[in-house]
């Protein structure tokens, strides 16, 4: 593929890094992810995916835009408020970059969907708030053989972790299950700074641009927390033995996706 003036005026930054490259970009052009949850997470991380030229980016998000959610979820405007999450999105990723391709699905992650919406993408990114939707997309990965970024943020604080198939421990090696309803706080009650979802949100997408080029040090293996208020970053080894993982390990009891009871939220961070 040649790539045309515009684009190699659009990508020129990327171009004259060594580890990207033409090659690099083309990589890019040439790849998928697909995001779910557009909210505070997932705002940034499409954003700069499309930016970066991800040729093709999937979103997955059943809500509308709410008021209160422009205070994160930075792909939204005030234009935006009642109109589906996944539209808004759209508009804006493809106003940045005309060589995006996104596709939409308006619609609630389940065990009927996931393995459908994750097959044909390169790389997954989670970026929902409960541990239902956590866990079904961790067990749906790990069984299809997808790599994913785990996010999830409160407060001040967040923390990501990513799976490769074979290199690595999954989310449930390290979370065995869902905490009991109603033991963690929800969106709504605990709050969280907005800022935060770019900074863990663009770390997703940082992952996955890493993974398309194969460049660099995943976090596969490690758990990086983030401490707004203490300005602090900590990167923790996680458990290497994963042979008795319920989903990943060698014997897995976890054959069959299970949607957990989600506790009420007021959508995706």
């Amino acid at each position: 593929m040649a790539f045309t003036n515009e684009q190699l005026e659009r990508y020129s930054r990327h171009i004259i890094l060594k580890e990207v490259g033409a090659k690099g970009q083309k990589k890019l052009l040439d790849s998928s992810v697909l995001i779910i949850g557009a909210g505070g997470l997932g705002a940034p991380a499409a954003m700069y995916l499309a930016a970066s030229g991800v040729g093709t980016i999937g979103i997955v998000d059943a809500d509308e835009v709410d008021l209160s959610n422009l205070q994160k979820q930075i792909i939204h405007s005030t234009n935006d408020v009642g109109k589906a999450k996944v539209l808004s999105a759209k508009e804006t990723m493809e106003a940045m970059n005309p060589d995006v391709t996104v596709n939409t699905y308006r619609t609630f992650v389940s065990s009927d969907n996931i393995m459908d919406l994750i097959k044909d993408y390169d790389f997954i990114i989670d970026g929902t708030d409960n541990f239902p939707a956590k866990f079904l997309i961790n067990d749906a990965c790990v069984m299809a053989k997808k790599p994913f970024s785990h996010a999830g943020i409160i407060r001040f604080k967040g923390q990501l972790m990513t799976y490769v198939p074979g290199q690595g421990p999954c989310y449930r090696c390290v979370f065995k299950n869902p905490p009991p309803k109603d033991a963690v706080p929800t969106c709504k009650q605990a709050g969280v700074i907005g800022a935060m979802g770019g900074v863990i949100g663009s770390l997703q997408a940082m992952e996955a641009i890493k993974y398309i080029l194969g460049i660099g040090d995943l976090l596969t293996g490690y758990l990086l927390t983030y401490d707004a208020i203490n300005m602090e970053f900590h990167k923790i080894k996680l458990p290497t033995d994963t042979h008795n993982c319920a989903v990943c390990g060698d014997n897995p009891t976890i054959t069959e996706l299970i949607d957990y009871e989600q506790a009420e939220c007021d959508g995706v961070l």
